[in-house]
């Protein structure tokens, strides 16, 4: 992060007096090493109850409180999650809802003009998580598209388009998803989000950075909005809960957003900036206590949990979460969806670019924390997919900036947990995996990766592919070459790819192949830019190794 970005951007941090009362009675100490019951009795506090007992008559409601659209994720054999929040004023603290909960109806129909209802119910949308509902609505047909709204009194939401995951065991021909990550709201339009709406998809992949913790001025940023003047608050950095829900809410006014989640269903996971830049584990980028930033941590953990379609399990207690998991596609594709954020050991060299050496090298360090890393490990043990794809936050393959022996590395990356990665790529080799996939986000730009046995040694074995999805709108218009991109080539002759410009990339998986399409646009400070494919390869199953279309 640039001063520039922390400049007049903080705030004392005003948290919930009982979390901050929370963090007091534990101390640095207690707050640090408490138990999870622990943990989960100091955060308890404002959870829905017989505290906020009271229930508002939804058909009170005077404004539309479907201002941010509706969402489907995790699509399971006979299951989806639905998701909306109420919110008639997003720009407003408590989005100008009672504090009371209110009931809200959902149907899901196998047609659009929902003239065919498979399944109709009601969930609680309750003020403590500002009003959002997740519904989980089980016992439909596998591999089937369904169309999915809700009701809050006289006001009915857009519709959305959501679909099942094939049933285990099932022979499925082919498999289209999406990935994505790094939508800064003030570096420009959602541009590309639009035309992802319009692609034929199962499933799109949010690799993390769904929204940013700096200040958004009155006009947007990039954007230079002439319709409306931003509200004071949002020219502030997110640190507390407050914060968090109304920055999600500014998010998800997108038109071009709302389109992308109402076409399909997402499967999310975050990289930093949900909470804090590079922030690592319990350790925050910059001198602030550690109980003050696991506080912030909770706050930005569960204004996530609440604006995402995250199924019951996702739910956080305090600053704790449980993000990782596991979806299954039939026999094709088995998905491990990491977290690369929660539970990595601190940046080596304080972070940035750095020298590798015995601190980034040294064998305990950690990108993903041990139990997460036996849960991937003992996953691909028992995987039947042909292909096994792994949906993830930071680079993985090694990335030299510079083709001469003085080279530095990334510390936030892999690279920056080299011991950390051959455990993944041996734990893969040992489980017989064969057809590897990273996706992976963050880094604002298209790459497409071997990766290699021995990332030394050119010649080395090619075990894996990655391909690493451009961002949104992060870093603005950019560039199809950027400044570094013949030191990148140069120095990594296992990269085949690189791109500056933003949008997203799509994988087409099928039992022979994986096809990966890079999708730009050429500019998002100003909207409505065109889409093209920047470039396309496959990697054929059984032959690891990328080739041009």
């Amino acid at each position: 992060m640039t001063p520039a970005h922390r400049a007049g951007t903080r705030q004392e941090a005003q948290h919930a007096p009982e979390l901050r009362a929370a963090a007091r009675h534990f101390g640095r100490r207690g707050f640090l090493t408490a138990t999870g019951a622990a943990a989960a009795l100091a955060f308890s506090v404002n959870l829905p109850g017989t505290a906020h007992a009271a229930e508002a008559d939804a058909r009170r409601i005077t404004e539309d409180p479907f201002t941010l659209g509706v969402a489907s994720g995790d699509p399971l054999p006979g299951s989806v999650l639905l998701w909306t929040r109420l919110a008639p004023r997003p720009y407003e603290p408590g989005s100008g809802m009672p504090r009371a909960r209110v009931q809200v109806r959902w149907e899901l129909a196998h047609d659009a003009r929902f003239t065919r209802v498979v399944r109709r119910g009601q969930a609680t949308a309750h003020p403590e998580f500002d009003h959002s509902v997740h519904a989980e609505v089980t016992g439909l047909d596998a591999d089937r598209v369904y169309h999915y709204r809700f009701r809050a009194g006289t006001w009915i939401s857009p519709a959305g388009r959501t679909r099942t995951a094939p049933r285990p065991g099932a022979r499925v021909g082919e498999l289209k998803l999406a990935a994505v990550s790094c939508q800064a709201y003030h570096d420009g339009y959602f541009t590309a989000y639009r035309h992802l709406a319009d692609e034929d998809l199962d499933a799109v992949f949010h690799l993390g950075d769904y929204l940013y913790e700096y200040a958004v001025n009155a006009t947007g940023g990039a954007r230079n909005l002439t319709d409306r003047r931003l509200p004071a608050h949002f020219n502030r950095e997110t640190v507390t809960l407050e914060d968090y829900r109304l920055r999600y809410g500014l998010y998800k006014t997108d038109a071009e957003l709302r389109a992308a989640h109402a076409a399909h269903p997402f499967v999310v996971t975050w990289d930093d900036h949900e909470t804090e830049n590079n922030y690592a584990g319990g350790t925050p980028e910059n001198d602030v206590p550690p109980e003050e930033f696991l506080l912030r941590r909770a706050a930005a953990y569960r204004a996530y949990w609440e604006n995402q379609p995250l199924r019951a399990p996702q739910r956080p207690t305090g600053p704790d979460m449980r993000l990782y998991r596991r979806l299954r596609f039939g026999r094709l594709a088995q998905f491990d969806i990491l977290d690369t954020r929660q539970y990595r050991s601190d940046q080596a060299y304080g972070d940035g670019w750095q020298t590798p050496g015995p601190e980034s090298e040294d064998p305990s360090r950690t990108m993903i924390g041990a139990a997460q890393e036996r849960w991937l490990l003992d996953g691909w043990k028992d995987t039947t997919a042909t292909w096994n794809v792994v949906p993830q936050q930071v680079t993985f393959a090694q990335r030299r900036n510079l083709p001469t022996s003085d080279f530095k590395l990334s510390m936030d990356a892999w690279d920056g947990y080299p011991a950390s990665r051959r455990r993944v790529l041996d734990g893969a080799a040992a489980a017989g995996v064969e057809n590897l996939v990273v996706l992976t986000g963050d880094v604002h730009v298209g790459y497409a990766f071997d990766l290699k046995a021995d990332f030394d040694d050119p010649a080395s074995r090619t075990v894996g592919t990655e391909i690493v999805a451009t961002s949104i709108a992060s870093g603005k218009d950019g560039a199809d070459k950027p400044a570094n991109w013949d030191n990148l080539t140069r120095a990594n002759p296992h990269l085949k790819f690189y791109n500056g410009r933003r949008g997203y990339v799509t994988v087409t998986l099928t039992g022979e192949r994986a096809r990966a399409d890079y999708r730009t646009v050429a500019a998002v400070t100003t909207p409505g830019a065109p889409v093209t494919t920047a470039a396309s390869f496959v990697t054929e199953a059984g032959d690891p190794g990328l080739r041009p279309v």
